[in-house]
């Protein structure tokens, strides 16, 4: 699951936009920008954060600064508390060739002390898009933390599956997604969604995705 690997595995399956979104870091991003562009994929950057509930957000970026930035607030956030390698495995981060070229310290699948809704805010201002992570899951979800899904500063909700029939009146308020969530190579693009760009370009001369764009299709999405 090397940066490398996932934007071959894009690329193999059609994946036009993808997003690297490592728990609690966005260390790996760099390397994943690099594979993208070899590989023609539009990338955007960031983490799934884990809010101080226990909430999984998906927290994108276009620029591979912006989420590195937003990576260290986190990170200085989460409790101190080291990962042993022995017990919980490695949290390594590479360069573009697969090298190794770090670990990260603190362990990283815990909860930053960060409300969800303040974590929602610091994406928003730094221009970012705040997608709650799978919504409808019974753990580190809306759903599980609050017991419904609730209303928020959310550009849309990811779900693990759409219904036919919403009936939930908050999700009707927000634009729904999937995501393949994937932890091994071969959950890569099994379940994936549409954006309808119009006539707008998903990125601009630099190859950098504009993120304006992306949430304007985001909100095309079936609510």
């Amino acid at each position: 699951m090397s940066p490398k690997a996932i934007a071959a595995e894009l690329a193999k399956k059609g994946v036009k936009l993808a997003a690297l979104t490592d728990h609690n870091t966005a260390l790996n991003c760099p390397a994943f920008a690099a594979a993208c562009c070899e590989a023609g994929i539009a990338p955007l950057f960031g983490m799934e954060a884990q809010a101080q509930e226990e909430v999984h957000v998906l927290c994108l970026f276009a620029r591979l600064e912006t989420a590195l930035a937003f990576g260290e607030e986190v990170y200085a956030a989460l409790p101190p508390v080291h990962n042993d390698p022995d017990k919980t495995g490695d949290q390594v981060y590479v360069d573009e060739e697969e090298n190794i070229i770090g670990e990260v310290e603190k362990y990283l699948i815990t909860s930053a002390d960060i409300p969800v809704d303040e974590l929602a805010r610091r994406v928003h201002c730094m221009n970012g898009i705040v997608i709650p992570a799978h919504a409808d899951r019974s753990a580190f979800s809306l759903s599980s933390q609050f017991g419904m899904i609730i209303d928020g500063e959310w550009d849309a909700i990811e779900l693990v599956r759409i219904p036919e029939r919403i009936t939930d009146e908050v999700l009707h308020r927000y634009p729904l997604t999937t995501s393949s969530d994937a932890h091994y190579i071969e959950h890569i693009a099994r379940r994936p969604f549409e954006l309808d760009m119009k006539d707008a370009p998903l990125c601009d001369e630099s190859g950098a995705v504009i993120i304006e764009h992306v949430k304007t299709a985001l909100a095309r999405r079936r609510r």
